[in-house]
């Protein structure tokens, strides 16, 4: 093992350690957000959680950092980060209430195969014949899940496929953001940006609410989407994306425990089917990134 890979295998194990533990922040987050949705109007549980990301890194971060914590090289791209996943929360939000847990994190999954499918696209990269057969793969997958023209198929089930969309180029940004970008900072701007926002439609929707539970699941919903989006940056900061893609899938192992647990819902056959060549694809895909990365970076034999 060379000087350069000692110094940095810590490193990327702590990235794929962080990661891991934000995408179980996420399922609980998901799983929280189809329990609150059903009493909850959905844009009032989106303004809390981001209220709650925002006034907890200022109240936290603010006072140790002073005004540096605004500073940033790219304002413009920090708001459009925000925006994207604000954009993503309210399709996730909305999915959940209509999907089971599993199926719609199987589906959000396809996010790096879309983010192939948009490097080809908008920046002229060269994909392979096998990427775009893992591509389509996903795809299939996903058309399985769904069940087009089937006797359970609604309109509301297409809304994880915009939240692919908008989370691929939110994925995207973020890599590139955390390479020179303070993480603080960035949390900070994704909170306000959302929170500002989403107080737009706030007096439009908002219901009092006489139950504690929900009052416990909304605090909750903010608290794992305030630290799973910052352990993300996080990892990002400590190992390349190549490097993390594939364990990006443990989320819908986390996402049907947690449908399992809290609502008794298991797919079924086909459901399994569309996850699995989701899951299989998507693996696939994130091994080929990071063999080519590998091949790409090999020094010369001396």
């Amino acid at each position: 093992m060379t000087a350069g890979h000692a110094r940095t295998a810590p490193h990327a194990l702590a990235g794929i350690a962080l990661l891991v533990a934000a995408l179980a922040c996420f399922a609980v987050l998901d799983t929280t957000t189809k329990f609150i949705s059903l009493s909850v109007p959905v844009l009032m549980a989106l303004w809390f959680r981001y209220a709650f990301q925002a006034i907890a890194t200022t109240v936290a971060v603010l006072p140790k950092r002073g005004w540096a914590l605004l500073q940033t090289a790219h304002p413009k791209f920090q708001c459009l980060r925000g925006v994207l996943l604000l954009t993503s929360s309210a399709l996730a939000f909305f999915s959940l209430k209509y999907m089971p847990v599993g199926e719609f994190t199987a589906i959000v999954m396809i996010t790096p195969l879309a983010i192939t499918l948009l490097a080809s696209l908008t920046l002229g990269e060269r994909v392979s014949v096998l990427r775009w057969a893992l591509v389509i793969g996903g795809f299939v997958g996903t058309l399985i899940i769904i069940h087009p023209g089937g006797n359970h198929f609604d309109w509301t089930m297409l809304l994880p496929l915009g939240l692919v969309a908008s989370n691929a180029w939110f994925q995207i940004l973020t890599s590139r953001l955390a390479r020179t970008e303070d993480p603080f900072t960035m949390h900070f701007y994704t909170g306000w940006v959302g929170t500002l926002l989403a107080s737009l439609a706030l007096p439009f929707v908002w219901t009092s609410l006489d139950s504690w539970t929900l009052w416990a699941g909304l605090c909750l919903m903010g608290f794992m989407g305030t630290v799973g989006h910052f352990m993300m940056i996080l990892a990002y900061t400590r190992a390349p994306v190549s490097t993390l893609t594939p364990f990006l899938y443990a989320q819908i192992g986390f996402a049907m425990i947690g449908g399992w647990l809290a609502f008794s819902h298991v797919p079924d056959q086909w459901s399994m089917l569309g996850i699995g060549m989701i899951a299989v694809c998507g693996a696939a895909g994130a091994w080929l990134a990071v063999r080519e990365s590998r091949v790409t970076i090999q020094p010369p034999e001396s």
